[in-house]
């Protein structure tokens, strides 16, 4: 079987500090290097209600309470934090070589979290990541073009819109691109 070059992840989280907030929901696709996914999987991460409803505030919540209360409502079906990087380790062991480059949108921030609450992944993971966000501050900086993205707020939407993307930031290279 091909090995999968690129390990993309969305986390969705309670917020986005890693010291108080924690992983509620991961999705990860791997693709080779054409971007086309060869597998995914989910996880729901069980976290306690109470931090849920005392992080789960604010603006950006208020804006995607669709989105708030479908995490909220799954919380329920969770697994512990360490199932959840037992599947990714699985996931990864399956479909990954030696080398796991992480990408996704502001995978920076994921990966913070990834490092503090999944540190046996974290391990297996390259430090070069595919930070799609870094061809978006481009192309609109420079170029006045911007992709619009659906905002699901949901790990796996997310994930697939990202992938989306980049395929759209690279077909300008390509020269195929439609504006």
């Amino acid at each position: 079987m091909k090995k999968a070059k690129l390990l993309w992840v969305d986390l969705e989280m309670t917020g986005l500090d890693p010291e108080k907030d924690r992983i509620l929901e991961v999705a990860a696709i791997a693709t080779g290097w054409d971007l086309e996914p060869m597998a995914e999987m989910t996880a729901v991460v069980k976290v306690p209600e109470s931090l849920m409803r005392k992080r789960m505030v604010g603006e950006f919540w208020e804006k995607n309470a669709e989105s708030r209360d479908a995490l909220m409502e799954q919380n329920a079906e969770g697994g512990d934090v360490l199932e959840a990087q037992k599947q990714l380790l699985q996931f990864v062991e399956q479909y990954f070589g030696k080398e796991i480059i992480l990408a996704g949108n502001s995978i920076h921030q994921d990966r913070k979290f990834i490092d503090r609450e999944w540190p046996e992944l974290a391990q297996r993971l390259h430090y070069r990541m595919l930070d799609v966000s870094a061809w978006k501050v481009y192309f609109e900086g420079a170029k006045g073009k911007k992709f619009v993205k659906r905002e699901a707020h949901r790990a796996l939407d997310d994930i697939q819109g990202s992938i989306e993307e980049l395929k759209w930031y690279l077909s300008f290279m390509k020269g195929t691109a439609e504006c």
